[in-house]
This record gives structure tokens, C-alpha cells and sequence, in this order.
């Protein structure tokens, strides 16, 4: 199996973003798996300059887009300009069209233009007028929003969440992390123009995408991760509390990226079939946003970590 690039790869960007090890590895997991990540953490702790790093690391081009509440559609996906010296239009293409894409406070922009984001996402590719355009082949969206502030915001339409791959909740550093974060920042200063690593050729990265297909999971832990996301929909056989709690459970796409990820994560590991840990470790950040709570577990203080915790505790391996 051929991880050496990716392992290349990781360890540059734990170089770059210090204290995130599992962000990272995450974030290699989602792009082998051809998927959109969601990012949720307080200001500052390196969303940005993650998904630099990894622009920086592989073959590709990279773009932020800040959403504001006056973005429009246009200013994603581009527009049709008139040309008057040949009396017709030109499509001019917008800031989608890049390999990576960095959504920044997402649930700052209104309907119509999560509804282009959510074509590019679902389709890889939008739709101008009467004509539709292809996104790149490597086509990733990261978005980001701030949990601190919801003043202005626009709550994410459930199919738009189901389309991102995972949801990732982020913390703050300990104290050696923001030590080692503080001396990063003062050798970069003094060294601005540091060596960048060779880029993962997007010819490897499908060549590999291709392979973690080849990943073995066996039968039984197929049906532990149909078990799963079963229990989501109907938690009463396991828990009856939960049944109380849980207003709609995980889609079957649900199904599909829990084994993609967990095949991703053997591939990452140097193994060549899935063990429960890799499908266990990736469950939080696979259903924390397709599991809808009811309003009683709100007013409780449940969170859906907590209901997936007691599912995960719940549902054992056949």
C-alpha cells in the first residue's frame, strides 16, 4: 500500500499546526475520502491556516471565501459577463472553482447562496442561468463556524449538514502546545521564506483514494456500523431514555462515510483492513451533525456527543 506520500504529508502539517494532531488526521481522512469537512471552534486556533498548509502540501490551488449575510450566489459560483465587442455573454468563473475551499463562518450567509454551495457539494459542480459547469475532480470545501456568536447567523439546512463528510469540534491548546504554538510563530518571523514540502501529485491522491477501496472490513463490522446507525433511528431496544431524546437519526449516507472514514483511517495507519477502534473513533465526528435532538434533550443539556457516547457504550460488535 502506498501511504509514504501521506505520511509525507501528515507530518508536515503537524509540523505547521501544532496540537491538532487528531484535526489533522481527520483532515487526510476526509480528503482520501473525497469528502467536505465542517469545523466548529472558537476564533484562532488555526482552521485557516490548516487548510493553507494543505493547499501548501499538495497539488492544487486554494481559495477563502468570507461569508458575510449580503453574499450573493454570483460571488460564489461567478457570473455571466456581457461582452460588447462580440454582443454576447462569457461565464466568469467564481472562487468555487478551486481544488480547496475554505467557507469561513458559513452559517453567516443566506439561503440561496448555501443552496449553491450545497450543488457544488452534492453534484461537484454549479449552475449558472440555463448552463451547468464540472468542478475540479479534487473538490473539497471546508467551512467553518464560530459557536461563540449566532447573533446574524443562519442556521445550516439539514441536507447541507448531511453532505458534510464530518463535523470536527475544536478546543484549545494546552499549555506546552501554545508554548510550542509561541515559538512556531517566532522562527516563522525570523524565517519567512522556509522550505515548503514536494506536493502530493493529485495523481497519487486518486490513485489512493482508489486503493483504501481495497481495504478489508469484514462482514461483522459492516453490520456494527449498520447497528449504529440503526440505533440513531431507533434507540429504544437499547436505551429508552434515548428514545425520548432522538427527533430523527442518521441517513444511510451516514452508513457510507462511517466505512469510507474508517477505511481511510486503516489506510492512514499502514493497515489493509478495519478493526472496531477505527470505526469507534471516528463515530463523534461522522453522526454529531446528522442526529437531530428533540427539544426535551435540549432543555436536559444533552448534547448529540452524549447520545452517541451512550449508543457507542450500547451497541457492541456482533
Amino acid at each position: 500500500m502506498a501511504q509514504a506520500p501521506m505520511a509525507g504529508l501528515r507530518q508536515y502539517l503537524n509540523q505547521q499546526i501544532i496540537g491538532q494532531s487528531e484535526f489533522i488526521e481527520q483532515l487526510l481522512i476526509a480528503l482520501l475520502s473525497s469528502g467536505h469537512i465542517l469545523v466548529e471552534s472558537p476564533p484562532g486556533l488555526a482552521k485557516t491556516r490548516a487548510v493553507k498548509a494543505l493547499a501548501e502540501g499538495i497539488e492544487g490551488n486554494f481559495h477563502r471565501i468570507q461569508f458575510t449575510p449580503d453574499l450573493l450566489p454570483s460571488d460564489l459560483t461567478g457570473t455571466d459577463i456581457f461582452r460588447p465587442q462580440t454582443s454576447d455573454f462569457a461565464f466568469q468563473r467564481g472562487p468555487i472553482f478551486h481544488n480547496l475551499l475554505l467557507a469561513d463562518e458559513i452559517n453567516r450567509a443566506p439561503a440561496k447562496v448555501q443552496s449553491s454551495l450545497l450543488e457544488a457539494m452534492a453534484e461537484q459542480q454549479v449552475t449558472v442561468g440555463r448552463r451547468t459547469y464540472k468542478l475540479p475532480e479534487l473538490f473539497m470545501v471546508m467551512a467553518t463556524q464560530n459557536p461563540l456568536e449566532q447573533e446574524g447567523t443562519y442556521p445550516l439546512p439539514e441536507a447541507q449538514l448531511d453532505r458534510f463528510l464530518m463535523k470536527i469540534q475544536l478546543d484549545y491548546p494546552n499549555a506546552d502546545d501554545e508554548l510550542a504554538i509561541l515559538d512556531l510563530t517566532d522562527t516563522e518571523t525570523r524565517q519567512p521564506n522556509r522550505p515548503k514540502p514536494q506536493p502530493l501529485t493529485q495523481a497519487n491522491l486518486f490513485e489512493m483514494r482508489a486503493a483504501i477501496m481495497s481495504v478489508h472490513i469484514a462482514p461483522a463490522l459492516k453490520q456494527y456500523i449498520v447497528d449504529l446507525i440503526l440505533a440513531t433511528r431507533n434507540p429504544a431496544p437499547y436505551d429508552a431514555d434515548l428514545a425520548d431524546s432522538i427527533e430523527f437519526g442518521a441517513s444511510p449516507r451516514a452508513t457510507i462515510a462511517l466505512a469510507r472514514c474508517a477505511r481511510a483511517k486503516a489506510f492512514l495507519d499502514g493497515r489493509d483492513f478495519v478493526t472496531p477502534a477505527d470505526i469507534q473513533s471516528l463515530v463523534l465526528p461522522v453522526l454529531r451533525h446528522r442526529i437531530l435532538l428533540t427539544y426535551q434533550a435540549h432543555a436536559q443539556g444533552y448534547t448529540s456527543d452524549d447520545l452517541i457516547q451512550r449508543l457507542l457504550a450500547l451497541v457492541s460488535v456482533a
